[in-house]
């Protein structure tokens, strides 16, 4: 059974609808990445998940409770973890400080099972979190998503703007937290380094499911090629 259920979504910015029927599922413990060209609705499908966005029609259901007419406060406290690609830290707080805004309940302990996913961020504690580099700013930032223990962990472009060799640490992460029983969605546009740790993976194209398999099929799926040069598509891809 699934943890996240997605089906029909449709949902939009002003007039405008960037997704046009959406579906998708995500177990517990398992990856699903979303991929695609710029434009296809996939940092659009995060928004409209936690409520960030209209939704205009489908359904959104977590373990069970449907969350679609839910506001973004009511879904994060459901269990919804969320990473946006930027302006995901705050660069006027301490590292101790996010973990310190991110936790309910026995904080301490919360803080020491997270740093056992980010050691790195362990030496950073007292440091502020604009002296970070980019790879440690993005740990810190699951890190506090995490600090709520989540059901459910939304990660938009974790590998953007990363070094090359940092980029493997953070999805080398983003797998262990997922063997401990936390659902991931995944957007990313690294689908080399994406693919391989997905259990399954979406191909999205102007908002609606072109292709889906698991990560390593849809790599060598030869279609994905056509999926990013709009090859089938009927519409003007919006703003993702």
């Amino acid at each position: 059974m699934s943890l996240l259920e997605v089906r029909t979504l449709v949902a939009g910015y002003g007039d405008a609808n960037i997704l046009n029927g959406v579906s998708l599922d995500v177990a517990a413990g398992r990856i699903v990445t979303l991929i695609g060209p710029n434009g296809a609705g996939k940092s659009t499908v995060l928004k409209a998940i936690t409520g960030l966005i209209n939704r205009r029609g489908g359904t959104v259901t977590l373990d069970g409770l449907e969350i679609s007419a839910l506001a973004t406060e009511q879904i994060i406290a459901a269990g919804v973890g969320y990473v946006p690609q930027v302006a995901n830290v705050f660069p006027s707080l301490t590292v101790a400080e996010h973990f310190a805004i991110g936790g309910g309940g026995d904080r301490a302990e919360a803080r020491e099972r997270v740093l056992g996913y980010f050691p790195l961020l362990r030496p950073q504690l007292r440091k502020m979190a604009s002296v970070l580099s980019g790879g440690e700013r993005q740990m810190l930032a699951m890190a506090r998503a995490l600090m709520l223990r989540p059901k459910l962990l939304l990660l938009d472009e974790p590998s953007a703007a990363l070094a090359p060799q940092i980029v493997q640490s953070v999805f080398d992460r983003i797998a262990a937290i997922a063997r401990d029983g936390v659902a991931v969605l995944l957007v990313e546009q690294n689908v080399k380094a994406a693919l391989p740790i997905s259990d399954y993976a979406y191909a999205l194209q102007v908002g609606r499911n072109a292709l889906e398999g698991t990560g390593p099929e849809l790599l060598d799926d030869p279609r994905l090629h056509d999926v990013y040069l709009g090859v089938g598509g009927s519409q003007k891809p919006s703003p993702a």
